[in-house]
């Protein structure tokens, strides 16, 4: 039984957070297992509150998993400030976990701050250089280089600044890309980029799509699989998840995670 944690805040109305890692682990047939960063007051229509843990809680969460029962693969949400991450990296370290997904959750689709502008710069110091993937989506990254990302030489660079920070793998996802047919998301693993394409899905309904697409790898890299075909499975995985999203709530609906299970049942 292969064993994936997600370092992330809850949402209560779980559509994104550890609630989606925890599904999207299911789904992908790993244990799952969770260190919680927050408590998010939210619903379709955004973050009313949020309630931080301490540093100390964090810690304790992944002292009792790393003393105990081992993590095959692992990946970060929400993490909101720098005592945290500090604390997640730390870990980390001690623990000498490899396989780590850093999804640099910043903005909620409401568009509330889920990560002190303090905590970005913590970020790139501890998190960064002990990550294996790296998966913003373009507004994150164009934090995280301090630069505009608008044409397909701009991701190329991004993926460049934040490679030379210590990650080893880039992924530059691209549903704020201003195509209108197709999403792209670029990889680059320090020597070679491979781009990932999909048709681009009409829906509001995409509410923990980031979340899913890392829990997704991080579940497949705790498999065994390398991070090209960790990542193509991700794509596929999220794409019929926003193609059979839900319309639940008033603003923007979650995801279906187990769109890609009930379709693969059907071509049997």
């Amino acid at each position: 039984m292969k064993k994936a944690l997600t370092i992330a805040g809850s949402d209560s109305g779980g559509g994104a957070g550890i609630q989606a890692d925890l599904k999207t682990f299911q789904e992908l047939e790993v244990f799952g297992m969770s260190a919680l960063t927050a408590v998010t007051a939210q619903n379709t229509l955004g973050v009313q509150a949020v309630f931080p843990m301490t540093a100390e809680a964090v810690s304790k969460q992944i002292e009792s998993i790393g003393e105990d029962m081992g993590v095959d693969a692992l990946k970060t949400g929400m993490l909101f400030n720098a005592e945290i991450i500090k604390a997640v990296s730390e870990k980390i370290v001690i623990y000498n976990w490899k396989n780590v997904v850093l999804d640099p959750v910043m903005i909620a689709k409401g568009g509330a701050s889920l990560l002190q502008i303090e905590a970005i710069s913590a970020l790139k110091q501890y998190l960064l250089p002990l990550s294996m993937v790296i998966t913003p989506n373009i507004p994150e990254a164009e934090v995280l280089t301090d630069m505009s990302i608008r044409t397909d030489e701009d991701k190329r660079e991004a993926a460049k600044r934040l490679y030379d920070l210590g990650v080893k793998n880039v992924i530059i996802k691209g549903g704020h890309d201003e195509d209108g047919h197709v999403a792209v998301d670029l990889l680059f693993d320090g020597k070679e980029f491979t781009t990932f394409s999909s048709k681009r899905v009409l829906t509001k309904n995409t509410h923990g799509t980031g979340c899913t697409f890392s829990a997704t790898i991080t579940a497949e890299l705790a498999k065994g699989l390398s991070v090209w075909e960790a990542v193509s499975k991700a794509k596929k995985f999220i794409q019929v998840a926003i193609e059979d999203g839900f319309q639940i709530g008033q603003g923007h609906g979650p995801t279906n995670h187990w769109a890609y299970r009930k379709r693969n049942e059907l071509k049997r």
